[in-house]
Protein backbone atom coordinates (compact mmCIF):
# COMPACT_ATOMS: atom_id res chain seq x y z
CA UNK A 1 0.00 0.00 0.00
CA UNK A 2 1.04 3.45 -1.09
CA UNK A 3 2.84 5.48 2.43
CA UNK A 4 4.11 9.25 2.65
CA UNK A 5 6.35 10.17 5.44
CA UNK A 6 7.50 13.52 6.04
CA UNK A 7 11.03 14.40 7.62
CA UNK A 8 12.61 16.96 8.90
CA UNK A 9 15.95 17.12 6.99
CA UNK A 10 18.13 17.38 9.90
CA UNK A 11 16.80 14.37 11.57
CA UNK A 12 16.15 11.24 9.19
CA UNK A 13 15.54 9.23 12.67
CA UNK A 14 12.31 10.57 13.36
CA UNK A 15 8.87 10.60 10.98
CA UNK A 16 6.70 13.73 11.63
CA UNK A 17 3.98 12.42 9.39
CA UNK A 18 3.29 9.41 8.49
CA UNK A 19 -0.04 7.95 5.98
CA UNK A 20 -1.60 5.33 3.93
CA UNK A 21 -4.47 7.22 3.02
CA UNK A 22 -4.58 8.29 -0.92
CA UNK A 23 -6.36 11.14 -0.70
CA UNK A 24 -4.36 12.49 2.17
CA UNK A 25 -1.19 11.97 0.69
CA UNK A 26 -2.49 13.62 -2.89
CA UNK A 27 -3.38 16.63 -0.31
CA UNK A 28 -0.28 16.65 1.08
CA UNK A 29 2.14 16.74 -2.08
CA UNK A 30 -0.33 18.96 -3.47
CA UNK A 31 0.12 21.68 -1.45
CA UNK A 32 4.01 21.68 -2.98
CA UNK A 33 2.45 21.13 -6.33
CA UNK A 34 3.32 17.34 -6.64
CA UNK A 35 0.83 15.55 -8.28
CA UNK A 36 -0.30 12.21 -6.93
CA UNK A 37 -3.04 10.07 -8.55
CA UNK A 38 -4.31 6.80 -8.19
CA UNK A 39 -5.35 4.93 -11.65
CA UNK A 40 -7.27 1.98 -12.32
CA UNK A 41 -4.16 -0.15 -13.08
CA UNK A 42 -6.10 -3.58 -14.01
CA UNK A 43 -5.45 -3.57 -17.59
CA UNK A 44 -4.30 -6.98 -18.56
CA UNK A 45 0.18 -6.46 -19.52
CA UNK A 46 1.81 -9.64 -18.98
CA UNK A 47 5.15 -10.02 -17.71
CA UNK A 48 8.07 -9.44 -20.45
CA UNK A 49 5.27 -7.26 -22.57
CA UNK A 50 6.15 -4.77 -25.14
CA UNK A 51 6.79 -1.23 -24.44
CA UNK A 52 3.81 -0.50 -27.29
CA UNK A 53 1.59 -2.71 -25.36
CA UNK A 54 1.86 -1.17 -21.72
CA UNK A 55 1.56 2.04 -23.63
CA UNK A 56 -1.66 0.73 -25.03
CA UNK A 57 -3.11 -0.66 -22.13
CA UNK A 58 -3.02 3.41 -20.40
CA UNK A 59 -3.21 5.00 -23.83
CA UNK A 60 -6.05 7.27 -22.40
CA UNK A 61 -4.51 8.03 -19.01
CA UNK A 62 -1.41 8.86 -20.92
CA UNK A 63 -3.09 10.61 -23.50
CA UNK A 64 -5.11 13.01 -21.02
CA UNK A 65 -1.92 13.74 -18.78
CA UNK A 66 0.38 14.58 -21.64
CA UNK A 67 -2.53 17.24 -23.63
CA UNK A 68 -3.16 18.40 -20.06
CA UNK A 69 0.59 19.54 -19.97
CA UNK A 70 1.78 19.23 -23.41
CA UNK A 71 4.11 16.52 -22.98
CA UNK A 72 6.37 15.17 -25.62
CA UNK A 73 7.19 11.85 -25.11
CA UNK A 74 6.39 8.82 -23.01
CA UNK A 75 8.58 5.14 -22.69
CA UNK A 76 8.24 2.37 -20.38
CA UNK A 77 11.03 1.02 -17.55
CA UNK A 78 10.51 -2.02 -16.58
CA UNK A 79 12.94 -4.11 -13.88
CA UNK A 80 13.08 -7.14 -12.30
CA UNK A 81 15.52 -8.49 -9.48
CA UNK A 82 17.15 -10.50 -11.67
CA UNK A 83 18.16 -7.97 -13.95
CA UNK A 84 22.00 -8.02 -14.68
CA UNK A 85 22.20 -4.15 -13.84
CA UNK A 86 20.10 -3.61 -11.26
CA UNK A 87 22.82 -2.23 -8.88
CA UNK A 88 24.34 0.11 -11.66
CA UNK A 89 20.81 1.06 -12.63
CA UNK A 90 19.78 1.77 -8.61
CA UNK A 91 23.19 4.11 -8.06
CA UNK A 92 22.24 6.22 -10.73
CA UNK A 93 18.77 7.33 -9.64
CA UNK A 94 20.03 7.40 -5.70
CA UNK A 95 21.44 10.76 -5.40
CA UNK A 96 19.55 14.07 -5.49
CA UNK A 97 19.08 15.75 -8.27
CA UNK A 98 16.90 17.48 -10.57
CA UNK A 99 14.83 18.15 -13.91
CA UNK A 100 14.40 21.01 -15.95
CA UNK A 101 11.21 19.12 -16.76
CA UNK A 102 7.85 17.72 -14.42
CA UNK A 103 9.20 13.77 -13.68
CA UNK A 104 6.32 11.79 -14.24
CA UNK A 105 5.68 7.89 -13.31
CA UNK A 106 2.82 5.72 -13.30
CA UNK A 107 3.55 2.39 -11.59
CA UNK A 108 1.91 -0.10 -13.70
CA UNK A 109 3.39 -2.66 -11.27
CA UNK A 110 5.65 -2.87 -8.43
CA UNK A 111 7.24 -0.25 -6.48
CA UNK A 112 9.58 2.62 -6.09
CA UNK A 113 10.17 4.84 -3.08
CA UNK A 114 10.58 9.15 -4.49
CA UNK A 115 11.96 10.89 -2.09
CA UNK A 116 11.56 14.76 -2.16
CA UNK A 117 13.55 17.51 -0.31
CA UNK A 118 11.11 20.23 -0.29
CA UNK A 119 12.46 23.27 2.11
CA UNK A 120 13.42 21.72 5.43
CA UNK A 121 11.03 19.01 4.77
CA UNK A 122 12.65 15.35 3.47
CA UNK A 123 8.90 13.92 1.91
CA UNK A 124 9.06 10.18 1.32
CA UNK A 125 6.48 8.32 -1.05
CA UNK A 126 6.37 4.72 -2.03
CA UNK A 127 4.40 4.62 -4.88
CA UNK A 128 2.97 1.45 -5.88
CA UNK A 129 0.85 -0.71 -8.55
CA UNK A 130 -1.76 2.03 -9.76
CA UNK A 131 0.29 5.19 -8.31
CA UNK A 132 1.02 8.47 -10.24
CA UNK A 133 3.35 11.05 -9.49
CA UNK A 134 4.50 14.24 -11.25
CA UNK A 135 7.29 15.73 -9.50
CA UNK A 136 7.58 19.31 -10.80
CA UNK A 137 10.50 20.54 -12.30
CA UNK A 138 13.58 21.77 -10.67
CA UNK A 139 12.63 19.80 -7.51
CA UNK A 140 14.88 18.74 -5.31
CA UNK A 141 14.84 14.72 -5.27
CA UNK A 142 15.76 11.12 -5.34
CA UNK A 143 14.88 7.25 -6.51
CA UNK A 144 14.99 4.17 -4.76
CA UNK A 145 14.17 1.14 -6.53
CA UNK A 146 15.72 -0.85 -3.60
CA UNK A 147 17.87 -3.95 -3.69
CA UNK A 148 15.48 -6.23 -5.79
CA UNK A 149 14.03 -3.90 -7.67
CA UNK A 150 10.44 -4.96 -9.33
CA UNK A 151 8.70 -2.28 -11.24
CA UNK A 152 7.21 -1.32 -14.17
CA UNK A 153 6.60 2.09 -14.87
CA UNK A 154 5.39 4.34 -17.55
CA UNK A 155 7.26 7.56 -18.09
CA UNK A 156 6.12 10.68 -19.53
CA UNK A 157 8.14 13.40 -20.70
CA UNK A 158 8.80 17.12 -22.09
CA UNK A 159 12.12 16.49 -23.24
CA UNK A 160 11.46 14.20 -26.08
CA UNK A 161 14.91 12.85 -25.38
CA UNK A 162 13.96 11.30 -22.05
CA UNK A 163 15.27 11.35 -18.45
CA UNK A 164 18.32 14.38 -17.47
CA UNK A 165 19.09 14.68 -14.29
CA UNK A 166 21.29 17.74 -12.64
CA UNK A 167 22.60 16.59 -9.56
CA UNK A 168 23.54 19.21 -6.84
CA UNK A 169 26.24 17.08 -5.18
CA UNK A 170 24.30 17.26 -1.44
CA UNK A 171 24.75 13.97 0.08
CA UNK A 172 21.66 14.41 1.76
CA UNK A 173 20.07 11.02 0.24
CA UNK A 174 22.81 9.18 1.91
CA UNK A 175 21.09 9.92 5.05
CA UNK A 176 17.74 9.17 4.47
CA UNK A 177 16.21 5.41 4.67
CA UNK A 178 16.76 3.51 1.85
CA UNK A 179 14.23 1.11 -0.05
CA UNK A 180 14.41 -2.22 1.13
CA UNK A 181 11.58 -4.35 -0.56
Amino acid sequence: MSRLRIFNETDPSTVVTETRDHALIAELLGRDGVRFERWAANAQVAPGASQDEVIAAYRADIDRIMAEKNYQAVDVISLAADHPQKDALRQKFLNEHRHSEDEVRFFVAGSGLFTLHLDTRVIEVLCEQGDLISVPDNTRHWFDMGPNPHFIAIRIFSNVEGWVANFTGDDIAQRFPRYAN
